[in-house]
């Protein structure tokens, strides 16, 4: 019970890895730069650093079960610790425009995490719905929601 409860944990950081790459700012096409801001996020949760998550975030993000800015930082945080090696592998993005300065994006992430093996110890996959908002030329993720997918 408790391997799975690890697991929930690395899958949550890394689904909001994932979201807050997407965040990322550009003044080109809308669509290209929420696609980079996942990226972005990826990138974050790749090298470890709970920060760069967190700038990724709106002030007033919220996530899963009520999560917080704060909160979802200090799970990455905690993950990162917990985990020595953790792996988001994305599929398909898919980007939809909402008037101006808002976006959804939806996207799967296979999460990983272990102890450094040559396997990962846990994994899952799960379906992500975000929400991004244009702050001052920045897209930063507004909200997400995860829920883990059938193998």
């Amino acid at each position: 019970m408790q391997q799975f409860r690890g697991f929930q944990v690395i899958g949550r950081l890394a689904c909001m890895g994932l979201l807050l790459v997407v965040s990322a700012c550009s003044r080109s096409d809308p669509e290209q730069a929420v696609r980079a801001q996942v990226d972005a996020l990826q990138q974050a949760i790749d090298a470890r650093d709970a920060g760069a998550v967190e700038d990724l975030l709106a002030e007033d993000f919220i996530g899963n079960e009520g999560m917080d800015r704060r909160g979802a930082k200090q799970l990455a945080a905690g993950v990162f610790l917990r985990h020595r090696e953790i792996d988001a592998r994305l599929g398909p993005v898919t980007v939809e425009l909402r008037g101006e300065g808002e976006a959804i994006a939806r996207f799967s992430v296979l999460a990983t995490g272990g102890s450094g093996g040559l396997l990962p110890e846990q994994g899952q996959v799960y379906q992500l719905q975000t929400g991004w908002r244009l702050q001052d030329g920045d897209w930063k993720l507004l909200n997400a929601s995860w829920t883990p997918s059938g193998v």
